[in-house]
């Protein structure tokens, strides 16, 4: 695993292999079906594999990619037994996804940057959005940044208390004008604040937002632009929260949120709690947009830096893993001090 960073420890590993159990399971259990009685990746085996790919919401696009880079490898190697199907899935999925434009992070932010680094938080209703937002500020206060909250979703009730109770968790600062006022002026009002104090990081909350609604889009161009006129460059990232749970439909508002504004990172939610993880394959592919974050459960340090060749390890190598930790742990026992 030495392809890890160093933000990637032995607990956050365990994390995401207990996260993405249920989509292991639904993948490979499918496909171990698939090549019962199999000697050989035949057509048949291909025409199962595609459908296992498409039902885990990878995605049509992306699965025909996959599928035709295996045949491409079992046509250029001439014999290619059901025992390397596997080895060879994941190494064409690491290539696939190395191919992208987005680049891995290895930190929670992404590079140096000028104080403060302002991050616009978007999505629809349910996804997860303010809990994110908090955990992100979580993580951030933990490396030694300071962070501001800015409750720009001043419609949903509920939510300006909810990000509050995040802000005072995390131990952040935090910017709010209530309920029903302009979300707009709130976004400059957080950019404002984070300015004047010396801030690192202001982080603004958006109202959910549903894709198909043109004019609530709009809005999200106005907020914009009045952060920007506070703060010449910012928003500096604009991160779109999706749930995982949803599948296709994820896929489906980073279309239409991608389209309406310039949105430059993915967060993707409550991947623990689905079979159709394959999502997060079918979105890094199709958008080159970079998902930063993955949610692979409830706790506050459960949402990780998203990597590609990690999450494709976990999703291959989980066993391997496993008989690796027993192995350690029998040479530990064994080297015991005796009584």
């Amino acid at each position: 695993m030495g392809f890890f960073n160093k933000f990637f420890t032995k607990k956050k590993q365990e994390d995401l292999d207990k996260g993405l159990e249920k989509t292991k399971s639904n993948i490979f259990g499918k496909l171990s079906r698939a090549v019962a009685g199999k000697t050989t990746v035949d057509e048949e085996v291909l025409d199962e594999l595609e459908h296992i790919l498409i039902s885990s919401d990878v995605g049509l696009d992306t699965t025909i990619k996959i599928i035709e880079r295996i045949e491409a490898r079992v046509a250029r190697d001439k014999y290619v037994g059901v025992n390397e199907l596997n080895a060879i899935l994941q190494d064409e999925i690491v290539e696939l996804l190395a191919e992208n434009n987005s680049e891995d992070y290895d930190s929670y932010l992404p590079f140096e940057v000028k104080k403060p680094h302002v991050i616009l938080v978007v999505g629809v209703n349910g996804v997860g959005k303010t809990t994110t937002i908090g955990k992100v500020a979580h993580a951030l206060r933990k490396s030694g940044k300071s962070v501001v909250l800015g409750a720009g979703d001043t419609y949903r009730a509920a939510a300006v208390d909810q990000l509050k109770i995040w802000a005072d968790k995390a131990d952040t600062h935090f910017v709010s004008k209530g309920m029903n006022t302009d979300p707009a002026a709130v976004a400059y009002e957080t950019t404002e604040y984070a300015i004047n104090r010396g801030i690192d990081v202001a982080i603004i909350d958006t109202a959910g937002r549903l894709h198909t609604k043109t004019g609530l889009m709009r809005e999200l161009t106005k907020i914009k632009n009045s952060i920007g006129k506070k703060m010449d460059g910012a928003p500096h990232e604009i991160l779109l929260v999706l749930d995982a749970t949803t599948g296709q439909n994820a896929i489906e508002q980073a279309t239409h949120f991608s389209e309406a504004t310039d949105v430059s990172a993915l967060a993707l939610t409550k991947l623990d709690g689905t079979a159709k993880g394959g999502v997060a394959i079918g979105i890094s592919d199709q958008f080159k947009i970079p998902i930063r974050f993955i949610g692979v459960g409830e706790g506050i340090d459960q949402l990780q830096i998203f990597n590609k060749k990690a999450f494709v390890d976990s999703l291959f190598n989980q066993e391997e893993r496993v008989k690796e930790k027993s192995d350690y742990e029998i040479e530990s026992i064994k080297n015991l001090p005796k009584d």
